[in-house]
């Protein structure tokens, strides 16, 4: 234990470069996932046949392992960090669109006959009703798929890409359990600290919609 210590001690500075580059890589997945996911949510909620072959493809995405899908976007995509933020966007597109839909498809039928009653067109409907209530769900889908996208990151050394995967496939090289350790230790904080920020932030809401 004294000599990961040390070796984060004496490696600190470039641990946290990693660490901000594994960060950049989520953030920008889960990002793009959110501008996409959140409209086919929409759609899926509102369109029932057309939600089962979106959230259909969505699901075969999922199954794909992830080194063979990261493989496959290296072939068309070429090394580096763009497609591993390609790779954690499509991994991130189910839970925010099946949480999305499920969402919107709660949210009491009283509650929408009550906007329409004050006058609220469909547009208003959703951003000013429906939506905000869905929030605690569309917060639970982000929230798994962050966890899932730190994880899945932590193989981007293998397409090119950078992060604490770096750390953990040099140790696995060199036989070094210590440097094996400074990668997936951060990486597994990283998922803990996201997975409990977003959790309070979604049991904050639910205590506000209740």
């Amino acid at each position: 234990m004294n000599d990961f210590f040390e070796y984060v001690a004496k490696h600190g500075d470039t641990i946290l470069s990693m660490t901000i580059d594994h960060i950049a890589m989520v953030a920008s997945g889960l990002g793009l996932a959110l501008l996409v996911g959140i409209p086919l949510g929409m759609v899926c909620a509102r369109r029932e046949r057309l939600g089962r072959w979106i959230l259909g493809a969505a699901n075969v995405i999922q199954v794909f392992p992830s080194l063979a899908l990261l493989a496959l976007l290296m072939i068309v995509l070429g090394l580096g960090f763009k497609t591993v933020v390609v790779g954690l966007f499509l991994y991130s597109l189910l839970p925010i669109i099946r949480n999305t839909s499920v969402g919107l498809k709660q949210v009491d039928k009283v509650v929408v006959e009550a906007g329409r009653g004050i006058g609220m067109n469909a547009w208003q409907l959703l951003w000013k009703v429906q939506f905000p209530l869905s929030l605690p769900f569309l917060l639970a889908g982000i929230r798994v798929a962050a966890v899932i996208a730190i994880g899945v990151a932590t193989i981007a050394p293998l397409i090119g890409g950078g992060g604490l995967g770096k750390e953990i496939y040099a140790g696995i090289n060199l036989r070094n359990d210590i440097r094996i350790f400074a990668g997936a230790v951060p990486a597994a904080l990283l998922a803990i600290v996201a997975d409990a920020s977003l959790g309070r932030w979604e049991r904050k809401l639910n205590v506000k919609n209740s």
